[in-house]
């Protein structure tokens, strides 16, 4: 009887031991979104004027994705998307503002109900507080301001997941906002806008902050090592749409669309760079296979594990990107592969116009200046542009700024053809169809006013 009950209590242990290790093992989840910040405006991408030293720190320890892309470069709708692992269209929030529908499921929520806890700090911008996070934190003016408690207050019994959202990059912007602010002399300016004093100016409050959002990042990162679960903590640091200047935010090129995206892992991943295709909305089914939970029908994402397990893998052939109603009336499609670019945008007849608060910007005031100056040389031009091209395809390999539109070239009809054809796909696949009543233009497009009614 005594030796029964020693082999019992001894597998009663043991079982518990093992319900306590499946849950330590679980991974925990944070990421870190940056509003309005380029792909390439941190030292892993190539921008080493910025200084953002904790972000950096990412990259050596973790790995570096070199094609990771946006469903859409417009906040909330890129945010909606992301949360629910779904195109914008299908969020049923696909222009700015547009809260997301209580009957949409947000991937927080599937790690809810596989234990975890769930909390959001910084910028909401889905709409009102809903089901899927246990906890909603505030902050301004950087967003970042109670990331830290986040994390502290966090249960000690569960895995967690933490959406920490910053307001930073996003306009407007003020001075001094760091310590040692930016020197205008230093910014890289990207050859689609003015080299000029205005520019300058403005990129460097940018960069600012940039850098305040890296100095949270910094103390989030001590407090997961002081806490001791730095090592089996995912951390993921990407932004929500491109940098808020002309041709860039809300725009369908690399300059709109795609993100800086770092993954650190120590406890399974090593130090690496991969070029594997990947869109947000795959974070959703990523993050609820690690966690060991069902991956929701919902879902239109790929998980990206496969890459995480192998650096040289690829997941996607292609991503999609939308442009939908942002400030100004549109609606462009994007398909994007390794080597090529296809957009299609169904209002030609419209200039590119910047979202309203970069059209208020010193930057483009002054390019409007100098456009009707005759001053700008042709890869500024692109906002001015009225009517646009229908179609446009680059070769983003030998065209890493997409400048030299390739529709109308015949040595690449097959490539466009069979780009179309991809997109049609798509768009049957997905059912996005095209509102028959589209939102009007909300603010001038020269002014960036309001436009009273």
């Amino acid at each position: 009887m005594k030796q029964t009950f020693v082999i019992l209590l001894f597998f009663t242990l043991f079982a518990c031991k093992s319900e306590i290790r499946d849950k330590i093992e679980k991974p925990n989840f944070i990421v870190f979104i940056a509003d309005d910040a380029a792909w390439n405006d941190c030292a892993p991408y190539g921008n080493s004027v910025i200084k953002t030293p904790n972000i950096n720190k990412l990259a050596e320890q973790g790995v570096v994705f070199d094609n990771a892309f946006l469903t859409t470069s417009s906040c909330s709708p890129s945010r909606c998307s992301i949360l629910t692992g779904r195109y914008p269209h299908s969020t049923g929030a696909p222009e700015l503002h547009m809260p997301l529908p209580a009957n949409q499921t947000l991937f927080a929520g599937e790690l809810q109900k596989a234990g975890y806890y769930t909390a959001l700090a910084g910028k909401y911008h889905i709409g009102e507080p809903r089901a899927g996070f246990d906890t909603v934190y505030g902050g301004q003016p950087s967003g970042c301001e109670f990331w830290l408690e986040a994390l502290e207050n966090r249960p000690k019994d569960k895995p967690f997941f933490l959406w920490l959202a910053a307001l930073d990059p996003h306009r407007d912007y003020q001075p001094n906002s760091i310590p040692e602010p930016h020197n205008p002399k230093n910014v890289i300016v990207p050859p689609y806008l003015p080299d000029n004093d205005s520019t300058r100016k403005d990129l460097a409050l940018y960069y600012d902050e940039i850098s305040r959002l890296d100095s949270y990042l910094g103390k989030v990162m001590e407090e997961l090592k002081k806490q001791g679960v730095d090592e089996n903590t995912l951390v993921i640091y990407m932004t929500d749409n491109g940098r808020p200047f002309p041709r860039a935010k809300t725009r369908m090129y690399d300059s709109g669309i795609k993100t800086p995206f770092i993954v650190r892992w120590p406890a399974k991943l090593q130090k690496g760079r991969t070029d594997a295709l990947i869109s947000s909305i795959d974070i959703a089914p990523t993050f609820c296979e690690l966690a060991g939970a069902p991956i929701s029908e919902t879902f239109q994402g790929i998980s990206f594990v496969p890459v995480l397990n192998d650096y040289s893998a690829q997941t996607r052939d292609f991503i999609v990107g939308e442009h939908n109603w942002h400030d100004f009336q549109a609606h462009e499609r994007a398909i994007r592969n390794q080597n090529f670019l296809y957009i299609r945008n169904a209002f030609p007849e419209l200039n590119a116009s910047p979202p309203a608060d970069a059209v208020r910007s010193i930057t483009y005031r002054e390019m409007i200046k100098m456009y009707k100056a005759g001053e700008l040389n042709k890869n500024q031009l692109d906002c001015f542009i009225e009517p646009r091209e229908a179609e446009e395809l680059y070769d983003v390999k030998n065209d890493p700024y997409q400048f030299n539109n390739l529709a109308q070239n015949p040595e690449y009809g097959q490539t466009l053809k069979d780009m179309q054809q991809l997109l049609d796909s798509w768009i049957n696949d997905f059912d996005d169809i095209r509102s028959e009543s589209p939102t009007p233009d909300k603010f001038d497009r020269w002014t960036g006013e309001r436009i009273q009614n």
